[in-house]
């Protein structure tokens, strides 16, 4: 899609006066294109994709099977222009047809832009998911003893490794944007078997002998022309893709000891700080998470099943 320097350069400068933390809006991706009139004639434009995921892909794990994806292009006009364009997205939907049950609507939007969220909420889309952005400490140092075990997992921890991974991706589904699908256990197994070949930066957490805790982590460069980039500015970040904590030791410490732990290593490895998705419905990680020192920087608005956007 060709757009309008003029409309990239107002929507960054919205963006950035914001959340400055927000990176520049880059251009927009190959898809559809859906546009709206304002009534003072402003136009405002998105880039709509539709992907429908297989049996044997893991992002069914956290979405929906067919996904339709909205990139708007608002320039400056704020939570009118995406009153416009999710009104024209509606349409569309209404038009084409055919999205089943298991579908959804979804934009990434900055977390800090509410005349946006109300439209959002207006047009039934709700916030399953943010991605929350903490920068790093000060030098890294041992800090306190902890009262629990910390190691590396390796491969030979996967059972331990995918008990605790389930168990996190069980509790997510019924407070999130997770679904248990009945492959979930096969895809995990793979996955995280790789990840531990791979030696991925991934910890448990013992207390007498028994794995309790899971940290798994990754390192990623946001650079110029990779997706990372236009989430997070340029540098190289730690990721935190699972904290799991076995549900009899839930509330005693645990999870806070073992993402200390998990964020003195990654910044240990060259990372400018550190990201993560979580759910603000779940209970759990709504507040654990901020007190960690994450914050929100984008958020995730979806409605499922796709046709019950309004």
């Amino acid at each position: 899609m060709t757009v309008g320097r003029a409309l990239l350069d107002a929507q960054s400068a919205r963006f950035a006066s914001l959340d400055p933390v927000l990176p520049a809006v880059p251009e927009p991706p190959d898809g559809d294109v859906l546009t709206a009139a304002l009534p003072d004639g402003t136009r405002v434009a998105g880039v709509l994709q539709r992907q429908v995921y297989d049996r044997t892909s893991l992002h069914r794990l956290w979405s929906a099977t067919e996904v339709w994806e909205l990139t708007p292009l608002l320039g400056a006009s704020g939570g009118r222009g995406m009153d416009a364009l999710l009104r024209a997205w509606r349409r569309t939907v209404e038009r084409v047809g055919g999205a089943g049950p298991d579908s959804s609507c979804v934009v990434t939007w900055p977390s800090r832009d509410t005349e946006s969220a109300k439209a959002f909420l207006d047009h039934g889309m709700v916030p399953l998911s943010v991605i929350a952005v903490r920068r790093n400490q000060g030098h890294p140092n041992g800090g306190p003893p902890p009262t629990l075990r910390i190691r590396r997992a390796t491969p030979k921890d996967l059972d331990a490794v995918l008990q605790l991974a389930l168990a996190e991706l069980h509790y997510s589904s019924l407070v999130g944007s997770t679904v248990a699908r009945p492959e979930a256990v096969a895809l995990k197994r793979r996955t995280l078997s790789d990840r531990l070949a791979s030696g991925g930066p991934a910890w448990l957490a013992e207390r007498d002998g028994i794995a309790v805790a899971l940290a798994e982590c990754a390192v990623v460069s946001s650079e110029p022309g990779n997706w990372t980039s236009t989430r997070l500015p340029h540098g190289r970040w730690g990721y935190v893709n699972c904290l799991s904590v076995l549900p009899g030791a839930r509330g005693t410490g645990i999870g806070q000891q073992l993402m200390a732990f998990a964020h003195r290593e990654l910044q240990r490895l060259g990372t400018v700080g550190s990201y993560l998705y979580y759910n603000p419905p779940n209970p759990l990680s709504s507040v654990f998470w901020p007190r960690q020192g994450y914050r929100p920087l984008w958020t995730v608005w979806e409605v499922r099943p796709a046709f019950a956007l309004r």
